[in-house]
């Protein structure tokens, strides 16, 4: 379980290291950083597949996702540009109870190439531990060179180089280099991302498709049915019908299979057929796939969710907030979200909920409550 997230010079995330438990609840007014700060794990957990640079560039390049301030606040004088005294650079981390990774983003040396506009990557480290320290390091890289603490607790040196472009996890992680790199990149690797599902009448989830087992529901929902059908077989006893029951009470869902190809048929009651995936309502149809992405058996080890109440009748919030808390008893959960009635519904259920309330501060994304003195441990390396 990650136990500190930490953020700086990511739009409006100056400087922003966060706890974190089992089940969290970013929220905060429009405009406070938390879509920013849902960003900023997505393009975290691209650098476990070598796509960071890949991603700043989506975004419109390294220049467009740096903090726009000056580089120094001071509360009683008026914000105004200064000369910069420090390197550029874009850098995101996380801790937990065994392992620790950081990733430090800036800009290249011009020369005259065609691609000097991209961000290259200027440190990246890896302890064992909460917490950086020089003796916890176990594979850092400093420019181009990596280097790899072995068995013995020795440096090993010569030969170790990655293009600046390339992440040392997808260069050095095998079992035998650095062990303890493969670990954590796969661990990255199966962070889950969901956003605002389709609904419209085109949405890929109202289609009908040729479905095979499918433990985990795809981005874009167009699998839904194959996935819903998934659950009631090999996921918690039940845990499908309840959840439809705890919606829409005397409802259920079916999957109807005709040669292969699965549509979902959702009966209601009072209703003399079922209704198909093209007739559900936008919001009946955002619970079902809800219910796919949070009740999927193989839950993975970070699940990001980025407001799942959108388009939901607020007499649909307890039973989404039941899902939220029946999914992180088996990963960890961060739920970016500005309802307060969501937040109430799950508080309502559990007293576990993690909240996190960002506000803005001279431009700044900061947590509410928290002074210098009661951030996690945090210290990023020197270039």
């Amino acid at each position: 379980m990650l136990t500190t997230l930490a953020v700086e010079n990511y739009r409006s995330l100056r400087r922003l290291v966060l706890p974190l438990r089992g089940l969290n609840v970013v929220t905060g007014a429009n405009g406070t950083g938390k879509s920013s700060l849902y960003r900023a794990l997505r393009l975290l957990a691209d650098a476990s597949r070598n796509g960071a640079v890949a991603a700043l560039a989506r975004e419109g390049g390294l220049q467009s996702t740096l903090w726009a301030g000056p580089e120094y606040v001071r509360k009683d004088r008026p914000v105004q540009g200064t000369r910069r005294t420090k390197s550029v650079g874009l850098r995101m981390g996380f801790a937990g109870d065994d392992y620790g990774y950081l990733m430090d983003l800036g800009l290249p040396v011009p020369l005259g190439s065609q691609f000097d506009l991209d961000p290259e990557i200027k440190r990246e480290a890896l302890w064992a531990g909460p917490f950086l320290r020089p003796a916890a390091l176990l594979v850092e890289r400093s420019g181009g060179e990596v280097r790899i603490r072995s068995g013995t607790g020795e440096w090993q040196r010569g030969g170790y180089q990655v293009q600046t472009f390339d992440s040392m996890l997808s260069e050095f992680a095998d079992p035998e280099r650095a062990p303890e790199l493969l670990t954590v990149r796969e661990r990255m690797r199966s962070w889950r991302f969901y956003d605002h599902f389709r609904t419209d009448a085109d949405a890929p989830a109202r289609r009908v498709q040729i479905g095979t087992r499918t433990t985990v529901l795809g981005p874009d929902g167009g699998d839904v049915a194959a996935a819903l059908q998934t659950v009631r077989e090999i996921g918690p006893r039940g845990a499908l019908d309840e959840a439809i029951e705890l919606a829409f009470p005397g409802s259920r869902v079916e999957i109807v299979n005709t040669v292969g190809r699965f549509e979902v048929a959702f009966h209601q009651h009072g209703l003399l057929r079922p209704l198909s995936g093209s007739e559900l309502s936008d919001g009946t149809l955002r619970y079902l796939l809800w219910v796919a992405a949070l009740l999927t058996p193989r839950p993975p080890e970070l699940l990001v969710l980025n407001e799942p109440e959108t388009s939901l009748h607020p007499d649909l919030l307890p039973a989404l907030a039941n899902l939220v808390i029946t999914a992180a008893k088996e990963a960890q959960v961060i739920v970016v979200t500005h309802s307060r009635p969501f937040l109430a519904a799950l508080g309502a259920l559990t007293d576990e909920v993690h909240t996190i309330e960002l506000v803005k501060d001279r431009g700044a994304t900061t947590m509410a409550g928290q002074g210098p003195l009661d951030e996690p441990p945090w210290k990023w390396p020197t270039r």
